[in-house]
């Protein structure tokens, strides 16, 4: 028997405003703080987007109970930190990420950030992680997971793709985006904890 998998839906682009100043975002970010949008700036460039719907959060959600199943599991000292505003004026770049975490105390930023991407277009988001110095990001979009883990010092910072986490070490990946695409939460986190149990 095969499990039924997550369909996805229609996908959306977010308005783009070119031509701002940090200080000008930062004042259309204080206009624009309402509830249901998400604001993103990378060199100039603002980019507004609608909060997301449900098939986006439960995606985001699925992850994150699989994530910190294993985490615990695993004996991570972790600490989730959500979609924590994440910004750097001197980068000229402002994120907030769909889920982060934090995978050892102390830390000031988060080791992985991780985005559940419903859209299409926007900025650069691996650019604006890379200003941010985030260690590793995971992208999940159209029922696949990505895997970037940042290289290299000072302006020679680059993200790779990789095929396993360096963050999250020892995670089987395609056990959990198999997991990650099923329909039923409650059969996925149970394939997911059995699997971990082998």
């Amino acid at each position: 028997m095969t499990a039924a998998t997550i369909a996805p839906p229609k996908k959306e682009s977010p308005l783009l405003f070119e031509g701002l100043t940090w200080r000008e975002f930062k004042a259309v970010e204080q206009l624009l703080d309402r509830p249901g949008y998400r604001l993103s700036f990378l060199d100039g460039i603002l980019e507004i987007k609608l909060m997301p719907g449900e098939p986006h959060e439960t995606v985001k959600k699925r992850i994150a109970g699989l994530l910190e199943l294993y985490l615990l599991m695993a004996g991570f000292d972790f600490t989730p930190t959500g979609s924590m505003t994440l910004e750097s004026e001197t980068g000229k770049v402002k994120r907030e990420a769909d889920e982060s975490y934090k995978l050892a105390p102390g830390r000031r930023l988060p080791d992985l950030v991780i985005e559940i991407v419903f859209s299409s277009g926007g900025i650069d988001k691996l650019e604006a992680y890379k200003r941010l110095k985030i260690p590793e990001v995971w992208f999940w979009e159209d029922g696949l997971l990505e895997v970037y883990h940042l290289r290299g010092e000072g302006i020679t910072l680059e993200y790779e793709k990789i095929s396993n986490s360096e963050e999250v070490t020892g995670i089987d990946l395609d056990l959990l985006l198999r997991c990650i695409n099923m329909v039923n939460h409650v059969d996925a986190i149970k394939t997911f904890q059995q699997g971990l149990q082998k």
